[in-house]
This record gives C-alpha cells, structure tokens and sequence, in this order.
C-alpha cells in the first residue's frame, strides 16, 4: 500500500500512520532476528517469533480496514449520496411552467418517503407560481443510484385549467441530475469564470435584498451557468454554485462519453441528455409511459405526490413492457 498518498485521504491518514509504525517495528524485530547471537535461546527466539506474528495481524488487520475504507470511497464515488436536481419548464408557456412545479414537488415528496435531506438553491417562478428553472440539494443513501435515470424531457398530456374548448395541451420540462463527487479529473481555470452578484430576492426579514449575496458563475468555455440564491453569505453561495458548475462540467464529460458507447446498457436505458424525451404523463388517459423501457403505470395522482418507486426500480433493473402511448 502507498502510505504517502493513504496519508494525505483524510478517512485513511490514521491508520496510514498506524500502519507505518508496524511496518517499522517489523523491520526492527527482523534485523534484530538476523544480527544478535543471543537468539539461538530457545525461549527468546519463540518470544520474537510470537511478537512478528503479532505485528503481521495487526499489520493484516489494519490493511484490511484501510482497503474496506477505500472499497467504500470508490462505490461513493460511482454512486455518490449527494447530487443536483435541476428542473426547467420547456414548451407549453404557463403549462410547462406549472408541470416543471409539480415535477419538482414529486420528486421531493419521493426524497421525503426515501428520508433525504432537500434544500432548495435557486428558483426562478411565473405569476402563477410554477418553475420556470430551479436548482436542488438532496442527499442521503442511494440517492443518485435511484434518480440518476431520472435526466432526461418530461412530457404532459392535459386539458389545462386556463383552457375553455377542453382541449388536450402537451407541453415538456427538463429534468437533470447532477451527481456531487468528492474526486474530479479535472481542474476549473478560474480565469475561465465569470462572476456576478445580486440581491437575493425572496421573503425574509429586514435585511433581506440589501446584501447582494446571490451568485451567478458561468464558465465560458462551455457557456454553462449556475446561480445559487438560498445560502446566507456571498461566500457560502459562491462556494456552492462552484460545487454545482464542476458538476455539470462533469456530467457533459460523461454525456459526451455515453454516447461513444451506444452498445452498452447505459446508452440503451438512455444517455443521460437533458434533451432526450424520457416520459409522457397523460392524465387524460390517468398513465405514465416511460418510453426507454416502453412501460406505462396508472394513478398518475399518487405518481405525482411521489409515489415513483416501483417506476424507479423498473429503469434501474431494465425490466420492459410492451405498452406504449
């Protein structure tokens, strides 16, 4: 094992120095073995023998501590317990609006049954209330192994409540998840960065909008942007948006990557694009249809205050029906 680099991971650097003073008592008692006369004694030679034996376990043991540490760290890496949901209304004006909302809403009644935690970062509302684009934190175990198929164009089917002829409106919102890794191969120039700062809107007490605390990043390079708006500092909302931006960097990395590779499973359930049309929720037929797996489910009122498990298993497992819109 690379004690240097165990020393400098912050789950390991103890018993990295553990493991160094074993090591070095080892090579204390083997020299000792080797250079003094007196150990043709019997008795000595069994004590020093059961003292290396010793070492050699607690040297095993410790090993095996530091690999089950680093086993988890690179599970967590691959599906970490923290990620970005990021919602934006799409085609449909007001409609697409209101069900970029209600989208969101399912989601976090899902996260609430799952017992995550859920923070708001930034939305942007209509007059009437709905989204049209907010930003999410949610953590908590097996977050991103459940909802990272969730990225992707959501469709709905319905006869809106501002339509007077009862016509059938289909209008789309995005959804993106953005998983929060501690490890990333790549390093943001800061010379790449933009940064502006405006007051963070939203109800509060006597010093709210006076302080421009929210924070916009874009990256010029790549033309991506974040806001972060709840944090109660400037600094906690830069620091914030910069997590997030060196998520969607990475998550364009793997975009990119996903779709050299359209043989394996990953490509089939989808490549993970904001613009690939997942799902259509048609609530005058009351179902939901997932078109990577071509399987629908019914009671669209409790899929939308949450109830999007069995839908979630179904991805995740690649299991397919033979129903379609």
């Amino acid at each position: 094992m690379d004690i240097e680099a165990l020393k400098k991971n912050y789950n390991t650097s103890y018993l990295a120095g553990v493991l160094e003073r074993l090591e070095r008592e080892e090579r204390e008692v083997r020299l000792m073995l080797a250079n003094d006369e007196n150990l043709h004694d019997e008795n000595l030679k069994e004590m020093v023998d059961g003292e290396l034996k010793s070492i050699r376990e607690q040297r095993e043991a410790t090993e095996k501590q530091i690999q089950d540490i680093l086993d988890k760290e690179k599970q967590e890496d691959e599906f970490p317990n923290e990620i970005i949901l990021e919602v934006r209304a799409g085609a449909g004006g007001d409609e697409a609006s209101l069900f970029a909302w209600e989208l969101a809403h399912m989601y976090e009644k899902f996260a609430e049954a799952e017992g995550w935690q859920w923070k708001t970062n930034y939305e942007s509302k209509n007059d009437l209330g709905g989204y049209k684009e907010a930003s999410f934190e949610i953590k908590g175990k097996d977050v991103y192994k459940k909802m990272r198929y969730e990225t992707g164009v959501h469709r709905v089917q319905r006869v809106p409540a501002t339509e007077k002829n009862g016509r059938v409106h289909t209008s789309t919102a995005s959804i993106a998840i953005l998983p929060i890794r501690k490890k990333v191969s790549f390093e943001i120039n800061p010379a790449d960065l933009e940064m502006e700062y405006s007051r963070s809107g939203g109800k509060g007490g006597q010093n709210v909008n006076k302080v421009e605390t929210a924070v916009r990043l874009i990256h010029k390079p790549t033309g991506l942007d974040v806001r972060c708006t709840n944090e109660r500092s400037q600094a906690a909302n830069r620091e914030k948006a910069m997590m997030i931006l060196t998520a969607k960097i990475q998550q364009l990395k793997e975009e990119e990557e996903a779709k050299k590779y359209s043989g394996e499973r990953k490509s089939q359930i989808g490549t993970g694009d904001r613009s690939e049309k997942i799902r259509t929720y048609n609530f005058p037929q009351d179902r939901l249809t997932d078109h990577r797996i071509k399987k629908s489910w019914h009671n669209l009122p409790k899929i939308m205050e949450g109830g999007i498990d069995e839908i979630i298993k179904s991805i995740e497992s690649g299991e397919t029906g033979d129903e379609e819109e």
